[in-house]
């Protein structure tokens, strides 16, 4: 069973920074794709940001040219780079891993507010 533990998350200022982890507890080479969805409070849960395992990458509309997904295959770790948080951006983002099966991290909290 694959597991994936996010950290990072916290409470932040708008127009701040955070940088989410996601950690694997298998090497991520073996997955084909690697992503960040969240989930507000109300709302269904939407794909952020997704990378392959060639590197491409893909994005939600709204966070486009904020956000920078990326993966360390050495580390088996993705990250969610968020710069120029908004309040909007307030969730639960979970990591998910696409490889012989799918698999979800628990979550972290991303709260954006003065």
């Amino acid at each position: 069973q694959v597991q994936l533990v996010e950290s990072g998350g916290g409470l932040v200022q708008p127009g701040g920074s955070l940088r989410l982890s996601c950690a694997a507890s298998t090497s991520i080479f073996r997955m084909n794709l690697m992503a960040w969805h969240r989930q507000a409070p109300g709302k269904q849960r939407e794909l952020v940001a997704s990378i392959t395992n060639g590197g491409r990458t893909n994005y939600l509309g709204s966070i486009k040219g904020r956000f920078t997904i990326s993966r360390d295959n050495a580390k088996d770790t993705v990250y969610l780079q968020m710069n120029s948080l908004q309040p909007e951006d307030t969730a639960v983002y979970y990591c998910y891993a696409w490889g012989r099966g799918t698999y979800w991290g628990q979550g972290t909290q991303v709260t954006v507010s003065s």
